[in-house]
C-alpha cells in the first residue's frame, strides 16, 4: 500500500501504475536527455580538434591558394626574367659574333698584309742571295785569277811587294820609310825602314816559297813529304842567305833584316816543323816575319822612331815648356787681382746690405711717425764704397 497525503492506493491500483509508470518514463526520459547531453559534450570535445582541424586545413588550402597564385606569379616572372635573358644572350651572342667577325676580318687582313710583307721580304732575300750568288761566282774567278798570280814566280813577288806595302804604309808616317830603295851595292830592297842609330836603317824583303809548301801540303807518301819538306828548308835558307848577304851592310843599314812571308800558313809551317831553318835566319840576324808579326813589329819600330823625333824635339819641347810656364804665372797674377777684386767687392756689398737695413729701420720708423725717437742730432752715417784702384 502506498498513501499519498490521506488516501492510500494499492500497488495495483491502476493509478499507481501509470503513476510508477510515467516517473518511470520521466525517469527514462531524464537519464536519456542526460545522456544525450553528455554524449552531446563529448561530441562536442571530439568535434572540437576535428573543427581546428578543419580551419588549419582550410587555412593550409588558403596558403595552398596563396602559394599557387605566388607560383604562378613567380612562374611568370621566371618567364619573363628567362625571356630577357634570351634576349640578352641573343644580344650578347651577336655582339660577340660581330667582334668574332671583326677580329677575324682584321686578322686575316693582318695575315695577308704580314704575308704579303713576308713575301716580299723572301723576294729581297732571294735577290740578295742572287746577287751573293754573283759575288761568290765573281769571288772564283777572283780565287782563280789569284791562283794564276801566285803561280808566276815574278807575279807572286809582285803579290807579296803589295801586301807588304799595304802593312808598312797602315803602321808607319810615309816619311819613315822608303819602297824599293836602292843600297849602295847597287841591290834594291822592297821597303827600308829609317830607324836612328842604332840600329840603323832595316830592309825588309819580301820572299813566298809557294812552290815547296805546296809540294809539302799535296804529299801523298813519306817519299814526297820528305822530299818537299828538303825543297822548303832548301829555298828558305836561300833566301835567308841572299837577304844576308845583299841587305845587312856594315855603316849603312842595320845588322839584320827582315823577311817577309806574306803567307801565315807557311810561316806557321816553318815555326811548327823547320824550327832549324828559323834559328838558321836568327844566325844570320834575318828575321822571319808574316803579316802578324810583321805588323806588330812596325809598331815598335814607330815607337822607336816617336822616341828619336822627340829627343830631336828636346829642345823645342823645353821651350814649349818654358812658354807654358810663364802663361801659367800670368794666370796665377790674374787670378790673384782677380780675387782682390772680389774681396772688394764682397766689402760694397756687405756695406750696402747695412746701410739697406739702417735706411729700412729708419723708413718704418717714419712710418709709425715716430718722430720723437728720431735724434735731432742723428746724422746719417755714409756707407763710402771702396774704389776700384
Amino acid at each position: 500500500m502506498i498513501r499519498i497525503v490521506e488516501t492510500e492506493y494499492a500497488f495495483s491500483d491502476p493509478l499507481v501504475i501509470l503513476a510508477f509508470s510515467g516517473a518511470a518514463l520521466t525517469l527514462l526520459i531524464l537519464i536519456l536527455l542526460i545522456l544525450a547531453v553528455r554524449r552531446a559534450g563529448q561530441s562536442a570535445a571530439m568535434m572540437s580538434p576535428l573543427v581546428q582541424n578543419i580551419d588549419a586545413l582550410g587555412q593550409r588550402v588558403q596558403s595552398l591558394s596563396d602559394g599557387q597564385h605566388q607560383l604562378s606569379g613567380g612562374l611568370t616572372h621566371v618567364s619573363e626574367a628567362q625571356a630577357a635573358s634570351q634576349a640578352n644572350m641573343l644580344k650578347l651572342m651577336e655582339q660577340r659574333l660581330a667582334e668574332v667577325s671583326t677580329k677575324m676580318n682584321e686578322n686575316l687582313q693582318g695575315s695577308a698584309t704580314r704575308t704579303a710583307r713576308s713575301l716580299g721580304e723572301l723576294q729581297e732575300r732571294l735577290q740578295t742571295i742572287d746577287k751573293a750568288q754573283a759575288n761568290i761566282e765573281k769571288l772564283s774567278g777572283d780565287v782563280l785569277s789569284l791562283q794564276d798570280i801566285l803561280s808566276n814566280k815574278q807575279t807572286r813577288g809582285a803579290f807579296g811587294e803589295i801586301q807588304l806595302n799595304d802593312i808598312v804604309s797602315k803602321a808607319l808616317p810615309s816619311d819613315s820609310y822608303t819602297l824599293q830603295a836602292t843600297l849602295s851595292n847597287g841591290k834594291r830592297a822592297d821597303c827600308l825602314i829609317h830607324l836612328p842609330n842604332p840600329p840603323g836603317p832595316i830592309v825588309i824583303d819580301s820572299k813566298f816559297p809557294l812552290e815547296a809548301y805546296e809540294s809539302l801540303r799535296n804529299a801523298e807518301n813519306d817519299r814526297d813529304l820528305n822530299e818537299a819538306a828538303r825543297d822548303l828548308r832548301t829555298a828558305v835558307r836561300a833566301h835567308i842567305k841572299a837577304i844576308s848577304e845583299r841587305y845587312i851592310l856594315e855603316g849603312e843599314t842595320a845588322d839584320g833584316a827582315l823577311m817577309f812571308l806574306p803567307s801565315e800558313a807557311v810561316y806557321a809551317e816553318l815555326h811548327a816543323n823547320f824550327p832549324e831553318v828559323v834559328r838558321d835566319g836568327f844566325n844570320a840576324r834575318v828575321w822571319i816575319v808574316s803579316p802578324t808579326t810583321c805588323m806588330a813589329t812596325l809598331n815598335t819600330m814607330r815607337a822607336i822612331l816617336k822616341d828619336a823625333r822627340m829627343r830631336e824635339q828636346a829642345g823645342a819641347i823645353r821651350k814649349a815648356l818654358r812658354l807654358l810656364h810663364r802663361d801659367v804665372e800670368i794666370v796665377v797674377e790674374r787670378v790673384q787681382k782677380l780675387d782682390t777684386h772680389f774681396n772688394q767687392a764682397r766689402a760694397d756689398l756687405d756695406g750696402i746690405g747695412t746701410a739697406a737695413e739702417r735706411a729700412g729701420k729708419r723708413a718704418s720708423k717714419l712710418d709709425n711717425f715716430d718722430f720723437e725717437e728720431l735724434s735731432p742730432d742723428t746724422t746719417a752715417d755714409v756707407v763710402r764704397l771702396a774704389r776700384d784702384d
